[in-house]
């Protein structure tokens, strides 16, 4: 879209937003403004509470996109986020805190914000409402048959995720809408439809508040939730995490003494034998191997620490 649109245009457009939940307009805050700090503040905390209970009647839709994700991914896919505004922005932040959190390669998991990483900070004209521009950025990652398109988008009808997601489909990528209208276009357009209805917003039309609640929720859940199906988790504990600083250095001894019960001196030993591998460490622990044994055991069980302890067994004893 361009600054030529006609009013035409404009009028259907503002036509098609009146339908959508998320854009409705809410008489009884009409005079919010007016109200004291603390009684808005109440209101707005009142409004999010509704927003778990939005996204609880989508989880078994949310699961089964999860279980359809993971599955590519145990074959080397990858996770990608697609998205405009906020909604790209969420997506980033999501993908941004995988390699930290779960030793992934920042190419595993992607968010893509229409208009490029400058859009980020910036909003970018007219690109929101490009379905080529997001066919042209899953291109420049050579999308394939393995990987998981997400499109995200509050109204359900950008163009920029409703065309990531079609372009996604003729690639034979999975793809996901999420968004929060029923009946939305990007539900539609892709296999897995979330739509997660929060309702009208506090001001009229601010998805950043209740609708972006409920996105980060779901996108927390989908790429958690692939993680603990990938194996990147032992029970509750982030045994991939990567210690990039002082502060994970400490968690990372930290999770192999919740895994243990070792002693202090042991787990230093393990680490050192594993070269600060959290996972690798534990094994060497508890399946009493060492850390070349470990690397192989775990590598041979595609990184599932359970799967790695019980081949430990029929190990038997390193020196």
């Amino acid at each position: 879209m361009t600054s030529s649109t006609s009013p035409s245009s404009y009028g259907d457009l503002r036509a098609q937003l009146a339908t959508l939940t998320t854009e409705a307009f809410r008489p009884e805050l009409a005079e919010i403004d007016r109200r004291s700090t603390e009684d808005i503040a109440r209101v707005m905390n009142g409004e999010d509470q509704t927003v778990p209970a939005a996204v609880a009647a989508q989880l078994p839709r949310i699961a089964a996109a999860i279980d359809a994700t993971a599955e590519r991914m145990a074959r080397g896919g990858r996770l990608i986020y697609s998205g405009a505004g906020t909604a790209g922005r969420l997506g980033i932040l999501d993908a941004s805190e995988c390699p930290p959190t779960f030793n992934t390669d920042p190419s595993e998991v992607v968010g893509l914000i229409a208009g490029g990483p400058g859009a980020m900070i910036k909003a970018v004209e007219g690109a929101e409402d490009s379905k080529e521009l997001a066919a042209t950025d899953l291109d420049e990652l050579k999308v394939g048959p393995n990987d998981t398109v997400v499109g995200i988008s509050a109204s359900g009808r950008t163009p920029y995720a409703i065309g990531s997601v079609e372009h996604a489909r003729t690639l034979g990528a999975l793809t996901v809408g999420l968004s929060c209208n029923a009946d939305s276009a990007l539900a539609a357009a892709a296999e897995h439809g979330l739509e997660i209805v929060v309702g009208p917003e506090l001001l009229t039309g601010s998805t950043r508040l209740k609708a972006g609640t409920a996105q980060k929720l779901v996108l927390n859940m989908i790429s958690t939730i692939t993680m603990i199906r990938l194996g990147k988790t032992y029970g509750n504990l982030m045994v991939d995490v990567r210690a990039s600083n002082e502060k994970l250095r400490a968690r990372s001894r930290r999770i192999v003494a919740l895994a243990t019960g070792a002693p202090d001196e042991e787990i230093e030993t393990a680490l050192a034998a594993t070269n600060g591998e959290v996972k690798n460490a534990i094994l060497t622990i508890l399946g009493a191997v060492d850390g070349p044994t470990a690397a192989g055991l775990l590598a041979n069980s595609h990184g599932h620490l359970r799967a790695a302890l019980q081949a430990s067994k029929g190990a038997g004893p390193t020196s």
